[in-house]
């Protein structure tokens, strides 16, 4: 169970993955998605800047909102040969971007922010972790495409617990895939902690 914060939690954002991981980890929190245009290529080459950059600035799209909380934002996307990888705009561009992903290992990146209000103090930092592909056939690429679960998410795929037919987690955390890394979440929310009591 998690411990009582003395400050509340707001979500900046409207991610199944992330509401799910908060609610098992058991902490209270209100939800207030950014809806900010995010950039489909990393303007500077890297993808720890680009989810770096994205999640302060979901960060600093809700604060003005909130008078006091903490506001935890992230971002996540697939970075394969040096290009983003991220939500896909149909089935078409799904279907493109499993088959991009197929058979091989790739980067995994989650930028977090947490913004704690007033006081407007912010921790950022970002993870990554390496995921392997399983080589899908063109029958199950059209089986999986059919079961939606590529909408709405970076990589056109949302990892299945306890275990997935098709991605196995090589480094790092399946929390990160998911969407937000909760063990250096839950390190990050004790500094939190420790400034806010000044």
């Amino acid at each position: 169970m998690a411990t009582t914060l003395p400050f509340r939690l707001i979500l900046a954002s409207g991610s199944r993955g992330r509401r799910w991981l908060l609610e098992q980890s058991g902490h209270a929190f209100e939800v207030k998605p950014s809806n900010i245009d995010e950039p489909t290529e990393a303007r500077l080459g890297s993808c720890r800047h680009y989810v770096g950059e994205l999640a302060w600035l979901k960060a600093a799209a809700v604060a003005p909102t909130v008078s006091d909380g903490l506001i935890i934002a992230a971002d996540t996307v697939g970075w394969l040969h040096g290009k983003v990888i991220g939500k896909p705009e149909d089935v078409a561009d799904a279907r493109r971007i499993i088959t991009s992903l197929s058979g091989t290992t790739h980067e995994l990146w989650t930028g977090v922010c947490l913004w704690l209000r007033p006081g407007d103090w912010q921790l950022c930092w970002q993870e990554r972790s390496l995921v392997r592909m399983a080589s899908l056939t063109d029958a199950e690429l059209d089986a999986y495409l059919k079961t939606d679960k590529w909408v709405g998410n970076s990589g056109a795929y949302a990892i299945e617990l306890p275990s997935d037919p098709f991605l196995t987690v090589e480094e790092g955390t399946v929390s990160n895939v998911i969407g937000l890394p909760m063990e250096s979440l839950e390190r990050a929310l004790n500094w939190a902690v420790k400034i806010a009591a000044g």
